[in-house]
């Protein structure tokens, strides 16, 4: 170009990325001044400077030489400033300076473009969050797309981005939020209005020098256009407020591992199953699944459907041509039994852990030993032994740069991956000793806010429960118990778990105790787990009284689920460690259990036995709930056996003692089996009142097994009453809950419920299917009194039928069960096919 035009503008220092460059840029300089000589300038410089510093030509014309290793920063400046005496300028070279010689923070170092990255050409899926973001552009002139480390959201934003439509001018940035390199900081706005400002045309020697007239030009220079302003890895709102257009008709989209305040924020999750297995198939197609057809699956599991995690794979997938997707699975699977991270992530994830407060790293690593699937602010407090705002705080700034993912109402959980990283953390940073003591806070907690829970839901039986210490840190609010327990339940049975395994014995029996009246409410299978957990760590432990109590609450959970010789051998097991150890009141109560097994086994003589003896050691130590659960048991029995009206009074005489105590459960269960033995004595209208009043308790209390059987009682009632409809809605409804909780020997009962209400309907063909099934339950559940009333109603159904070969021989079987269980059913059956034996001979 002409010399007049090369020299008609002020040279600009910021472009210079190298001494040599800054040595030509000041030769620039110098011709733009004029030329002046050498001698003139360093007058100038000595004219500026005191005598005791004054330099020589050779030393201010070293200065525009090239190939010099380093130059004197303020010589160079005193030489511009003999050529150029505005102050902005001269800061523009001091700043050029710092730079170049690599004294002046990288923050001021940054890259802007005026293009749009590509956008990719196997993007997959994320049209919810698509859409959901190009809503929200359209109702505001900034948005921010806000997610986890490796969760693709700058992908996402430039694919977005592109779909947007023309724009006048795309201005995009990487601010450096989270980079890897520390020596690489989060970009200075300042700097970064000086590239786009650049970028739009406003030449280096008007650029304003502080950050608000930068901003304000800026804007000035957007007004009246449409500009897409891509801002990639923002840090902070701070960061990112100056940058953005707030001129009509321009918008600023976002990325950031933080959520920023005061913005709008669209949030991006990991993918979908569907959405990460299209990405394996898009980004490696042609890979043979091998010997597991699910393998693919396995693979988009095991990477937590991670985008970062699934590209790492895939790039792996494509270095291996030979592996199939099980061997790519199984690799998998052994690097996370090796507590692994690919490197790419375990990267992206020290980003995010470097730029966390101390304080939130400390709780990040803490949060990662809960053996639970989700936690609470009360549980963060207690890993982290700190006051309960103080763990609100740190979790929310967990939660912003989305190490931590909310999980519900009030509730947070890890992805597994930053699980995993946080482990690793804790393992290279903390003391066991620590860590230890963090989960003991923490397990302290659950188990005295499960008693606080279990106190108030369940009073009548606090005395019966373990003596539990307050913890250290603050309680939960547990004034609603059943909304307690059924948040943490996941959490509890963990915490058993964990315990067990992990040397806590005595947290694992106290809370396993502490839990048995809730997880009898339903939760058989995991009680089962629960009270199992128990037994192995109180024989470990050699607690002898925590052993047999777990094995106690270990058979209440099998008789639930119809392991009635299981439970009978491990009461016998229990009882003769009670006994051992002279505790009366809890032989009384393995006694009364024992009681409950042998009568599901039909052994009734022995059930008595056991009974009688339970209720006379609760009534020499004055236990009045305990007396009611024998009589309740005793009742039982003789209502098997044909007497209803003894059963209804000692039903009533327990119900009596269960009000005096206020135990509402045992009330509730009193008030069912009334109601069944009342529908059989013919007191229809009480009956439908006791059972109602029972499924009213039941359903407050929480607890489903409670309903069910009151629900089946009432179904009774009203089939006795003639209320058919009812009566299968009842029967239904209990059998809903029976399979939901496993309860083999309920679905006996409610769908022999079901079958009887259905011949009374005239419709014996869908009886039999009914008690077809029930008979199926009740064998599996070893309950012969269920399987002797589903083949007698079977026979009446075959009867009803016309088919006298099958009734009859159903009826045969009914009725020598029916003997060995002392029932007068056996009787009825003996004269129906007496009846139709003459019936038949007369007819000879």
């Amino acid at each position: 170009m002409p010399a007049a035009d090369r020299f008609a503008s002020l040279p600009d220092p910021g472009q210079a990325t190298t001494l040599d460059e800054l040595a030509a840029c000041l030769r620039l300089l110098k011709a733009w001044a004029g030329n002046p000589s050498y001698e003139t300038i360093t007058g100038r410089v000595n004219a500026a400077r005191p005598a005791t510093h004054a330099v020589g030509k050779t030393t201010v014309v070293d200065c525009f030489r090239s190939g010099r290793r380093r130059l004197d920063g303020d010589l160079v400046v005193a030489v511009v400033e003999a050529l150029h005496t505005d102050l902005g300028y001269v800061t523009q070279w001091r700043q050029a300076l710092r730079v170049v010689s690599g004294e002046s923070r990288a923050a001021a170092q940054v890259r802007v473009q005026d293009t749009l990255p590509d956008d990719l050409s196997s993007f997959t899926g994320r049209e919810a969050e698509a859409g959901r973001l190009v809503a929200a552009m359209r109702d505001g002139s900034a948005v921010v797309l806000s997610g986890m480390a490796g969760v693709g959201k700058t992908r996402l934003a430039v694919h977005v981005a592109h779909r947007l439509g023309a724009f006048d001018r795309v201005l995009f940035v990487n601010l450096r939020g989270f980079h890897p390199d520390e020596t690489q900081p989060p970009a200075d706005p300042s700097a970064v209005l000086d590239g786009f400002l650049r970028l739009l045309g406003v030449p280096g020697q008007q650029l304003p020098h502080d950050l608000g007239a930068r901003c304000a030009a800026y804007r000035k220079r957007l007004a009246g256009s449409r500009t897409l302003v891509v801002l990639d890895d923002a840090v902070s709102e701070e960061q990112v407020r100056p940058l953005l257009p707030a001129t009509a008709g321009s918008v600023a989209l976002i990325t950031s591992r933080r959520r920023l305040a005061g913005l709008t924020t669209v949030d991006v999750d990991v993918f979908t199953a569907e959405e990460a297995l299209t990405f394996l198939g898009r980004t490696v197609p042609g890979v043979p699944a091998g010997t597991d057809p699910r393998a693919a699956e396995r693979i988009a599991a095991r990477c937590g459907h991670l985008p970062l995690a699934l590209a790492l794979v895939a790039g792996h997938m494509r270095a291996k041509p030979g592996w199939t997707l099980t061997d790519h699975a199984d690799w998998l699977d052994e690097r996370h039994r090796a507590g692994r991270l690919d490197s790419g992530v375990q990267f992206a994830l020290d980003v995010s852990y470097r730029n966390l407060p101390p304080a939130g790293r400390d709780l990040l690593r803490l949060v990662a030993q809960h053996p639970g699937p989700d936690f609470d602010v009360y549980a963060a407090a207690a890993l982290a032994g700190c006051p309960l705002p103080e763990a609100a705080v740190r979790l929310d700034e967990l939660t912003r740069h989305h190490l931590v993912q909310p999980s519900g109402e009030g509730r947070h959980t890890l992805h597994d991956l930053v699980r995993a990283y946080a482990s690793g953390r804790a393992a290279d940073e903390d003391r066991r000793a620590d860590r230890r003591a963090a989960l003991t806070r923490l397990f302290d907690l659950y188990l005295a806010a499960a008693a606080a829970a279990m106190n108030r839901l369940d009073p009548a039986e606090a005395h019966r429960r373990p003596a539990v210490d307050p913890p250290a840190t603050p309680l939960p609010d547990v004034t609603d118990p059943l909304r307690w327990l059924t948040a943490e339940r996941a959490n509890l049975l963990a915490v058993v778990a964990h315990t067990a395994t992990e040397g806590w014995p005595s947290h694992t029996t106290r809370l396993a105790a502490v839990l048995f009246r809730h997880l009898m409410g339903g939760f058989h299978t995991e009680a089962l787990v629960v009270h199992g957990h128990a037994r192995d760590a109180a024989r470990a432990a050699g607690d002898a009284h925590a052993h047999a109590r777990a094995l106690a609450h270990l058979a209440v959970a099998e008789v639930q689920l119809g392991r009635h010789e299981d439970a009978a051998a491990h009461l016998e097991q229990s009882l003769q460690l009670f006994r051992h150890a002279g505790d009366g009141v809890d032989q009384a109560r393995t006694l009364n259990n024992l009681g409950v097994a042998e009568t599901r086994l039909g052994r009734y003589e022995r059930a008595a036995g056991r009974h009688r003896e339970a209720l006379s050691l609760y009534e020499q130590a004055g236990d009045r709930t305990g007396q009611a659960r024998a009589l309740v048991n005793l009742a039982n029995l003789e209502s098997r056996t044909g007497d209803d009206a003894g059963a209804a009074r000692r039903y009533s005489a327990a119900l009596a003692l269960y009000r005096a105590t206020g135990d509402e459960l045992g009330a509730c269960g009193a008030l069912s089996n009334l109601g069944e033995v009342e529908t059989r004595l013919g007191r229809h209208a009480e009956a439908v009142a006791h059972c109602t009043e029972a499924l009213t308790t039941a359903r407050r209390l929480g607890n489903r097994t409670a309903a069910a059987w009151a629900l089946d009682s009432l179904g009774t009632a009203h089939r006795d009453g003639g209320n058919l409809a009812e009566a299968a809605g009842c029967h239904r409804a209990a059998l809903d809950i029976f399979e939901a909780t496993a309860d083999v020997d309920g679905q006996a009962w409610a769908r022999n419920g079901l079958g009887e209400a259905a011949q009374l309907a005239g419709d014996p063909s869908g009886a039999i299917g009914h008690h077809t099934a029930a008979h199926a339950a009740a064998v599996e559940a070893a309950d012969r009194q269920q399987q002797a009333r589903a083949l007698t109603g079977l026979g009446d159904c075959h009867w009803a039928l016309g088919d006298r070969d099958t009734a009859r021989r159903h009826f045969y079987e009914a009725r020598a069960l029916w003997i060995v269980l002392r029932s007068p059913e056996a009787d009825r059956i003996t004269e129906l096919l007496g009846a139709a034996a003459n019936l038949s001979a007369g007819h000879g």
